[in-house]
């Protein structure tokens, strides 16, 4: 037989393009659509047709959030597998979190056999029937930047470069395919596995004119400000970002942050609450930023010129959004900060003198507010219940001197923490589909295994995650990080954005606010110990700080989980 002849099923064909393209990993959840992808894995492997690895994830919502924490650590687009209709709902609410965070994935299903018999992958059993659905895709294709049903096997390699291609582009985010059985069944030719890919992503990076601009109207502003949401998008960027503020004296707040743009103790580095901000600034340059203020709290002056940057600047996924932009940047953050930069450095001289007298004034500014603070959370320690601030402040302080990621969901808060590394911070998506923050970790520790990863969480956070699925995992791949469970037995969230809007409401004054109450909770120590987990339960500052340098002494031996479950009181 020669090559030319060569022939391999569709599902074999699926798999080892995804290799080419660079996917790393597929986390998959299988199920009676997926013989011809199990039969595809063992024929590419007697083959030696190189594959990514698969992770067996028995939860859908866990896998995708694994290829988001994945992504995170490496910027690389990974595949996630799940099961017709069902499978395909349990990762809605993935896949809208990572369309949020601009997170590039190939989303793939099964798709309930059209054929009821005549030809190989037809219905079987009765759930042929019950999972069908007119328009499947309709359950994620709002989350999704493009959506295709496999039709012909020969489409494989062209389908799966498309997806690829799509996904990697500017903005980036997740794309959906659905899969027949009877089509994944199909013979093709090999030879189209070895061509190289034919769809590259396409980046776009702010042009040169525009961010000149950008730079004038920022070095001549008296009052200049940046807010930003994502990150910095690089290392290179975040050391940018972080020399440009100080020169210029620039204040940079991180309002409601998923990833930190630049350290937490920097001299630049303002305050959570951007209204003193607000009040003053005439340039305003917001950086990949959603929601950068409350506009129930505060606007920008009428005359500030509001400058957006970002993958999206009008962020059109939001029906409602109506931040000003008074000049707007289509660009990934990276290449923008740094060629902002570089379009700030001829502008220098004229402006030197102005910059540092700024700088020296912020910088003594924002040291008051930090240790204010810190200061704050670090008295509420010896209190009559453990605090998220204290919790927050004294974790930042241990990982001083280690090179760790802290995924937070509704757990630690980031305006009490001292952390001063690129890829220090992740919090939820703003789309908040909670369940993240677990399973995000552990793609993130799968990447980077010789960083210390930390995932810390509410017990409601917890308990979404799956934490049995999840513990079930981080056990099988023999993860090595520390959850961290702040329980303070019920939605602290929810309580919060009630006493907000009905400060002096019935709920208010009631003893206990309706639909929020979490009691009695669960022992989550014993969820982690049922999978072998080095677990421990603490109650006040002494037994968390013991806990947490045995819970980092056993990562760092690299001898799996740890949990620690604090109890906090209620907010």
């Amino acid at each position: 037989m020669t090559d030319d002849s060569k022939t391999m099923t569709a599902g074999a064909a699926l798999l080892s393009r995804m290799a080419t393209l660079g996917v790393d990993y597929i986390f998959a959840n299988s199920g009676t659509d997926f013989p011809p992808i199990i039969e595809g894995l063992s024929e590419a492997e007697a083959g030696g047709v190189p594959l990514p690895r698969t992770v067996t994830v028995p939860f859908e919502s866990a896998a995708v959030a694994m290829a988001h924490g994945y992504t995170l650590a490496t910027g690389r687009p990974q595949a996630v597998l799940v099961h017709t209709n069902v499978g395909l709902a349990n990762s809605a609410m993935g896949a809208i979190n990572a369309a949020c965070d601009n997170i590039p994935m190939l989303l793939m299903s099964g798709r309930t056999p059209t054929l009821e018999k005549g030809r190989l992958g037809a219905r079987t059993v009765p759930i042929g029937w019950g999972q069908e659905m007119l328009d499947q895709s309709s359950l994620i294709r709002e989350a999704c930047k493009w959506d295709y049903e496999l039709r012909f096997p020969e489409q494989i390699f062209d389908v799966v470069d498309r997806a690829h291609g799509i996904a990697t582009s500017t903005p980036k985010g997740p794309v959906y395919v659905s899969l027949p059985r009877e089509v994944l069944s199909e013979a093709i030719a090999a030879k189209g596995a070895a061509r190289r890919p034919q769809m590259a992503g396409v980046q776009i990076e702010a042009a040169a004119a525009r961010m000149a601009q950008v730079a004038e109207a920022l070095a001549k502003a008296a009052h200049p400000v940046i807010f930003a949401q994502h990150g910095a998008g690089s290392r290179d960027a975040f050391d940018a970002l972080s020399r440009l503020a100080a020169r210029w004296g620039i204040p940079v707040c991180q309002y409601w942050a998923v990833e930190l743009a630049v350290p937490t103790t920097h001299p630049m580095a303002a305050g959570p609450d951007p209204r003193a901000l607000l009040e003053r600034a005439d340039v305003i340059l917001c950086l990949d930023a959603l929601a950068p203020w409350s506009p129930d709290q505060a606007e920008p002056l009428e005359e500030a010129l509001v400058i957006q940057i970002g993958p999206r600047p009008l962020q059109d996924r939001s029906g409602v959004r109506n931040f000003r932009c008074d000049l707007g940047v289509t660009s990934e953050v990276a290449p923008a900060i740094l060629a902002l930069e570089a379009a700030l450095e001829p502008l220098w001289d004229a402006q030197a003198q102005r910059a540092t007298q700024r700088a020296a004034a912020c910088a003594e500014g924002n040291a008051a507010e930090q240790r204010k603070r810190y200061d704050a959370a670090s008295a509420t320690r010896d209190g009559a219940a453990l605090t998220k601030s204290w919790v927050s402040h004294a974790l930042s302080l241990k990982l001083a001197d280690r090179d760790a990621a802290v995924f937070s969901e509704l757990g630690c808060q980031l305006p009490f923490m001292e952390l001063e590394r690129h890829q220090s911070w992740f919090d939820g998506p703003h789309a908040g589909g909670l369940g993240w923050g677990f399973p995000a970790a552990m793609g993130f520790a799968m990447a980077q295994p010789d960083k210390t990863v930390i995932a810390t969480m509410g017990d409601g956070s917890y308990v979404f995650a799956n934490p049995v699925a999840c513990h079930q995992i981080a056990e099988a791949l023999g993860l090595s990080l520390i959850v961290l469970v702040l329980n303070n037995a019920e939605w602290g969230a929810v309580r919060s954005s009630v006493m907000q809007i009905y400060p002096d409401g019935h709920a208010a004054r009631a003893n206990a606010v309706p639909l929020t109450d979490l009691s009695p909770s669960p022992d989550f120590v014993k969820v982690a110990q049922a999978s072998r987990a080095w677990a421990r339960h603490v109650g006040d500052a002494d037994g968390f700080e013991a806990a947490l340098a045995e819970a980092l002494a056993h990562v760092d031996a690299k001898r799996g989980l740890a949990l620690i479950e604090v109890a906090i009181g209620k907010a």
